[in-house]
């Protein structure tokens, strides 16, 4: 078998076979979480759970707007709507497994959910007003998830790359919601 390869500096960058294979039987009721973990997983899983909030409030409002929409461009503004709710919907549940993965708890309890998350559940008075509100939640989720993928950087690469999925879909959210309201001249 080949030796691990080196660094600039001389030093092996992957541990030898021997090491891993007794690392790995060392505290296996920890699962996926091995001593390699460098983040500090109580930090990273409060930070998922207020990802998991704020998802669980858009997916709320979205509903909400779905449901109300009315007027001439109410179609095309709904399947926006819908489209966003089960696509917040599929984060939340990533989010919730990988919170689980790191060994916590996905907090799902209804009470407090607003202050855990950092959008709002804002209702609209109208489908542009609706719009708007849900432009300014992706917008913050878009600086939310910014945020947490530099705290956690190279220490977790797996919520680091849920992350940066996420916001990415996010992203796209803002763009469309901000096309949906050129659309409608506002």
């Amino acid at each position: 078998m080949a030796s691990p390869k080196s660094s600039p500096n001389d030093q092996p960058f992957l541990t030898d076979i021997k090491t891993l294979r007794e690392r790995a039987r060392k505290h296996i009721e920890e699962g996926a979480v091995t001593p390699g973990y460098r983040a500090d997983r109580k930090v990273v899983v409060k930070l998922l759970n207020e990802a998991l909030a704020t998802e669980l409030v858009c997916i709320l409002r979205y509903k909400r707007h779905y449901f109300m929409a009315e007027g001439i461009y109410a179609d095309a503004a709904r399947a926006e709507f819908l489209q966003h709710a089960n696509e917040e919907q599929m984060h939340a549940d990533r989010i919730a497994a990988r919170i689980v993965q790191l060994g916590g708890e996905p907090d799902f309890n209804p009470e407090g959910l607003l202050t855990r998350s950092h959008a709002e559940y804002a209702e609209g008075k109208d489908l542009i007003d609706m719009i708007k509100e849900d432009l300014v939640a992706e917008r913050i989720a878009i600086d939310s998830y910014g945020e947490m993928i530099r705290y956690v950087g190279d220490r977790d690469p797996t919520t680091r790359r849920l992350l940066e999925d996420i916001l990415a879909q996010e992203e796209e959210h803002a763009d469309d919601l901000a096309s949906l309201l050129v659309k409608l001249k506002v």
